[in-house]
């Protein structure tokens, strides 16, 4: 087993946009020959676009691309210059009189971060496709991590800046990767020995207040929680699975948030991790969705730590 990087899979290309200014951006994973994918997700609060697609009974059988974004609804839009991109080079689903690129989405609210008014749109959707082919993928305060942040149940004033990160390993021919902005309403933990190694604050805003536990301090209805987040991933493999298979693996991914974000999942989140299938190595399926997970575990601590204190708000690195 070696780790590689999430750039190493050479049937996809990844790019990111952003505007660092207004405090968001977009990823895009964008596939020529188009890819098989899954989707699983367990939060309350998705903002997305062509989740149907991925649907084991959903007629496509492949997607162009999967674009994760900042903007929270308003950031759908950037969808569409990636499809704008992939229709000028040829790429989609053949229908005659074009190609129509099949193009899913998934957005996290980052509109508390800088500028609310400042949302991806088509043309940094169509921004992300051209540094794709520019090989400019990389983990941190990039593309839809520009605006993530974590540890955020008190509200803004106590949360920590997050980013995007990735992690990848391979295993003789097989090759399981993950990549994941992370914008948790919770802490992040080290799932090596469940230590918070990023999160909420205390009011010194120099160490860690725990989230679980204030969370556990009262029962009570809570009818106006936060609802400012959203983790959103996507494991990325060379091994050949069909929608359902890789639906199975997107569920099994989710164990690597559950184990490294506390709490998770909750109706305040709008947690996602889609699964992309890029190649033709036979592998138990089984298998890749617990390495699955590992990786995820990996790339969540690999976006909290890449990350750097932008907004006023404190990233891993400056805060120890």
């Amino acid at each position: 087993m070696k780790v590689i990087s999430i750039k190493d899979f050479s049937e996809i290309r990844i790019g990111n946009a952003q505007n660092i200014t207004g405090g968001t951006g977009c990823t895009v994973i964008l596939s020529e020959n188009g890819m098989c994918a899954g989707l699983d997700v367990r939060g309350g609060g998705p903002a997305s676009r062509e989740s149907e697609l991925l649907k084991p009974l959903a007629s496509a059988q492949e997607i162009h691309a999967v674009l994760l974004g900042g903007g929270s609804a308003f950031g759908l839009d950037a969808a569409g210059g990636v499809m704008q991109f992939l229709e000028e080079k040829g790429i989609g689903f053949d229908v005659g009189v074009t190609r129509v690129p099949l193009v899913c989405q998934s957005d996290i609210f980052d509109l508390t971060v800088a500028d609310p008014h400042c949302r991806p749109d088509q043309a940094m959707g169509y921004k992300a496709c051209e540094n794709a082919y520019l090989n400019n993928y990389q983990d941190g305060n990039f593309g839809a991590g520009t605006g993530a942040t974590v540890g955020k149940f008190r509200g803004m004033d106590f949360c920590m800046k997050s980013g995007i990160g990735s992690y990848a390993l391979q295993i003789g021919e097989l090759k399981v990767g993950a990549i994941v902005v992370v914008n948790a309403l919770g802490d992040i933990c080290d799932y090596h020995n469940g230590q918070i190694v990023a999160g909420m604050l205390c009011d010194d805003r120099k160490s860690f207040a725990d989230s679980s536990k204030l969370l556990y301090q009262s029962f009570e209805v809570h009818e106006n929680k936060f609802t400012g987040n959203t983790t959103i991933g996507a494991i990325i493999t060379n091994a050949q699975f069909d929608k359902s298979r890789l639906c199975k693996i997107a569920s099994m991914a989710h164990n690597g948030y559950a184990r490294s974000i506390r709490p998770v999942h909750t109706s305040a989140d709008g947690d996602s991790i889609y699964a992309l299938s890029v190649g033709n190595v036979s592998a138990d399926c089984d298998m890749v969705g617990t390495l699955a997970a590992d990786v995820m575990s990996e790339a969540i601590l690999a976006a909290v730590r890449s990350a750097e204190t932008a907004y006023g708000y404190p990233a891993v690195r400056d805060l120890l």
